[in-house]
């Protein structure tokens, strides 16, 4: 398992199908140690802080496993690292076998899987692709979130460590699934609430729900 390249970008702003907004979609490898800071990396940044960013949403990783089905679907040869909008492009690490709250040590920092991304129009805007959003969701193929747990630096090349895993073992394919089927799921979702490193955007959503 390891690092196979750092990505980081500023927002820019896009014109898609008349309209105008600001995105952070944008990355492109670096080379060297980059500082991982609570919120980010160095030389990284979220344009719509309301759903990007935020503790919960630190730092977007994305299995490069998944490049090769990408290709494929979109006829694109030349998909560099980051093409995703992902800060850390890796290896061995994918939604099947990494579960919420796992802890994972790289370079010198430590961080939390906390979600799976729910992509939006963003993803469309840059491949101009409407229905990637929804290709996304039904391959499973969406990556995951961390939290930072501990400041630090890593560098494309870094292995990556699991340090720890969380008892209740809910995968972050699980919750793709979950979302995809339209939280119907009960029994996983009052596993997943119980687990620490869930996001707190997720536990809402699920805790309304076991409520209603």
């Amino acid at each position: 398992m390891r690092v196979v390249s750092v990505n980081v970008g500023l927002p820019r702003e896009v014109d898609y199908r008349g309209n105008r907004f600001a995105t952070g979609i944008y990355k492109a490898p670096v080379e060297g140690r980059i500082a991982v800071r609570r919120l980010n990396l160095d030389g990284d940044r979220q344009a719509d802080l309301t759903v990007h960013g935020g503790p919960d949403k630190a730092v977007y990783a994305y299995p490069i496993e998944h490049y090769p089905a990408w290709r494929g679907l979109l006829g694109a040869d030349d998909l560099p690292p980051g093409a995703f909008g992902e800060n850390l492009t890796v290896e061995g690490l994918t939604e099947g076998e990494l579960s919420i709250g796992d802890r994972l040590r790289i370079g010198s920092a430590e961080f939390v899987v906390t979600q799976p991304r729910s992509p939006c129009y963003k993803l469309a805007a840059k491949f101009d692709r409407q229905k990637i959003v929804r290709e996304m969701l039904e391959s499973g193929m969406s990556g995951f979130y961390l939290s930072v747990a501990v400041e630090g630096e890593l560098g494309a090349g870094d292995p990556v460590e699991i340090v720890s895993q969380d008892r209740h073992a809910v995968r972050v394919a699980e919750l793709n699934a979950l979302l995809l089927g339209k939280w119907q799921d009960r029994a996983l979702m009052e596993r997943a609430v119980r687990v620490n490193g869930l996001a707190a955007v997720w536990r809402e959503m699920m805790a309304e729900r076991l409520l209603g």
